[in-house]
């Protein structure tokens, strides 16, 4: 067998590789319309009240691979007072769906940390649901700076 390749062949397969990611199909992305969709499928036309949701995400990752996102809700986490579900959105991944936190008054306090990736430039919407049925919203945008998803 001969596993050596001449300079021509080399450029052959770079050149049909390019070829291949052009004709490949982009990959498409979330957006604002497909995360209030998520939103409803949970809540249907609940309002969304705004205010004790704490989203610190930075405003501006250089690189998406490895954002940080802190949430934390105020709530006395009671048994007749509490956090029953923290769910955070990305209009501009795949997906737009990121995590979702469970909570009981047992946890004592509503916060959570991850890493999350980033593809690209995009808003982050957090939505917290109460033990009485309402729900808050807080929003935040994020510019990356280096994609997270292969861009």
């Amino acid at each position: 067998m001969n596993f050596t390749t001449t300079r021509r062949e080399t450029f052959g397969l770079a050149a049909a590789a390019s070829l291949a990611a052009l004709l490949a199909p982009r990959m498409s992305f979330a957006d604002e319309a497909a995360v209030t969709a998520e939103i409803k499928k949970l809540y249907g036309d609940k309002p969304l009240g705004s205010g004790k949701i704490k989203l610190d995400v930075p405003e501006i990752a250089e690189n998406g691979l490895v954002v940080p996102i802190n949430v934390e809700v105020e709530s006395p986490m009671t048994d007749a007072d509490y956090v029953k579900a923290v769910h955070v959105y990305a209009d501009g991944n795949p997906l737009p769906g990121i995590v979702t936190y469970r909570f009981t008054p047992a946890c004592g306090k509503a916060a959570a940390s991850t890493r999350m990736r980033l593809a690209q430039t995009q808003n982050i919407v957090c939505v917290a649901e109460m033990s009485n049925g309402n729900l808050h919203m807080a929003k935040a945008n994020v510019k990356v700076t280096i994609g997270g998803c292969g861009g």
